[in-house]
């Protein structure tokens, strides 16, 4: 009878120890850091560790805290080392059982329970690595509340066996065994209690859902036709709705629009100054940095970069900063990714949009050209005045301008096979050497066999554009050299002339889409291409006129 009492007593402290163990875990979920750690669905090398020395705290203080019984002592160690095996896996499992064990082994080496302690200790840890790994997740918490009451068990077992004397060992095995197995119950305690602060990740999700899905319900007018200025606006509901101090869009090379703290150090339309948001368009990664500035920004403590994609290429990224650290939350960056996956979803149906539009400017552009009064008269001129000198190089020329009007009005939006397109520049070209003689010299640097579809229409625009405004512009004659080089899985088109030089602002102004309706021409090309390749024009002015070219990737045609 006495024993039951001493039985009960011991039971419902070691209750009581487990109790402050559990408290403890509540305030340690209450701080956000703790919180989005247990909130996580994969566990970084940093967060492990960290889990690790709670979980091995809470085993040692369970020992020190333990109720002595004749040497030995009633303790809350294995829960310890149970639930955070159970929760985090074998590293955090194997790492709080060996630490825990061998403490409790140190501190009273001599004692009748001290190796049976360190053996259990251990085997705890494999074994709740064990439960996280093969158990399903509902199922955890009673199958380690069985296996907690084995260990200890096992421990009662060990005692017996290794206790000097044995009539020691037997008496402690009678006054601990019961209390220390049925303690394990808090095992499945703590077990849910963690499983439920994981929980509330799919609560999380749904808000953060619906936030998103307001914040592109706000933002779709703008994804209409995406420029500098829409982007901005969609920046700036993202900014206002979430509470950042600043966000940004950028492609793969240049920032598009940039709202909020630090705003002066961004030039829309300007490459890409951070080699953080490099490095997120380089791997594909979301990147979190929420305790240091990314190095350009003034007062940015906390940043996150989420990488756009459309169809599973990067093509950019959304990024979003505060100015105090530690504002990256689990909840945040839940939200971030699901408006970087609507963002990315409408950037790429307005696109499609886009192209189309496109598609009917270049076909109106291809019909004006192809009756354009001043070309014709100007060619057939050409050809009139040659009739009589040499007829053979007037049916030439004939031949090219009927050629060249025939691909005009044949203009498709499907793509074309690139000696289609180089035809009708060869065509082109002719044309207008008949015109200007020697003030024109075209030379074409093609490499033999290459292979690939383009849009059509979208190399002639570029030489026309080399004719016509570089060498007419220019003093005395000039030179446009038309290049297609192979590069593997990628053919380099370039257009480079001798003539006057390219504009500054005539760059920029195709780059943010707001060249005029009468010169649609190179801003045109520069839009189909980037919708189609993801990246349009790269136009530079030289020391001596211009170059122009774009990368066609050969599995789009």
């Amino acid at each position: 009878m006495l024993t039951n009492n001493v039985n009960v007593i011991i039971l419902l402290q070691l209750f009581e120890r487990a109790a402050l163990l559990l408290i403890c875990l509540y305030f340690l979920t209450r701080l956000s850091h703790f919180r989005q750690i247990f909130q996580k669905d994969i566990l970084f090398k940093k967060d492990l560790l960290i889990i690790s020395i709670i979980f091995s705290g809470f085993a040692v203080f369970g020992t020190y805290t333990g109720i002595n019984v004749e040497g030995s002592l009633v303790n809350v160690r294995i829960i310890a080392v149970m639930a955070g095996g159970i929760l985090f896996g074998w590293p955090v499992g194997i790492v709080t059982g060996v630490v825990s064990g061998l403490h409790r082994y140190l501190i009273d080496i001599d004692g009748v329970t001290s190796l049976p302690c360190l053996i259990t200790s251990i085997i705890a840890g494999i074994v709740s690595g064990y439960i996280h790994k093969q158990i399903k997740r509902n199922r955890r918490w009673i199958v380690g509340i069985i296996a907690g009451m084995f260990c200890e068990a096992l421990t009662m077992f060990l005692i017996l066996v290794m206790a000097e004397p044995a009539q020691l060992g037997r008496e402690i095995v009678s006054i601990i065994a019961l209390p220390m197995i049925l303690g394990q119950v808090s095992v499945g305690l703590i077990v849910l209690f963690v499983q439920g602060v994981e929980g509330e990740k799919e609560n999380i999700a749904a808000r953060q859902a619906k936030l998103a899905l307001d914040i592109a319900n706000k933002t779709l007018p703008y994804f209409r036709s995406i420029n500098s200025e829409s982007l901005r606006k969609i920046c700036g509901i993202i900014k206002e709705d979430i509470q950042a101090d600043a966000v940004a869009i950028t492609d793969t090379k240049l920032i598009l629009a940039y709202v909020g703290l630090g705003e002066d150090h961004y030039n829309i339309g300007h490459e890409i100054i951070t080699d953080a948001t490099k490095q997120t368009i380089r791997s594909g990664e979301i990147m979190i940095s929420n305790n240091d500035a990314e190095g350009k920004v003034p007062n940015i403590q906390s940043l996150i970069i989420i990488p756009l994609t459309e169809k599973g290429v990067v093509t950019g990224a959304l990024k979003i900063y505060y100015r105090k650290a530690h504002k990256i939350t689990y909840s945040l960056q839940t939200l971030a990714v699901g408006l970087s996956q609507i963002i990315s979803t409408l950037m790429e149906v307005s696109r499609i949009e886009q192209m189309k539009e496109m598609a009917n400017k270049a076909e109106i552009k291809a019909l004006q050209t192809s009756i354009n009064p001043h070309f014709l008269f100007n060619a057939l001129n050409a050809i009139a005045s040659s009739i009589r000198i040499d007829p053979n190089y007037a049916r030439e020329m004939i031949i090219n301008l009927s050629g060249y009007l025939r691909h005009s009005l044949e203009w498709s939006d499907q793509l074309i096979d690139i000696n289609k397109e180089l035809g009708q520049v060869v065509n082109y070209v002719e044309i207008e050497k008949a015109r200007f003689g020697n003030k024109l010299t075209v030379i074409y640097d093609v490499d033999e066999e290459v292979e690939v579809k383009i849009p059509s229409l979208i190399i002639q625009p570029l030489v026309e554009n080399a004719i016509v405004h570089g060498i007419l512009k220019g003093k005395g004659s000039g030179t446009v050299t038309l290049s297609v080089k192979d590069h593997g899985d990628q053919v380099l088109i370039s257009v480079e002339d001798t003539g006057a030089g390219i504009d500054q602002e005539i760059i920029a102004n195709v780059y943010n889409g707001k060249m005029p309706e009468n010169r649609i021409g190179l801003s045109n090309v520069h839009q189909r291409v980037k919708l189609i390749y993801g990246e349009g024009l790269e136009i530079q002015r030289l020391e001596r006129g211009t170059r122009i070219q774009f990368k066609v990737k050969k599995e789009i045609s």
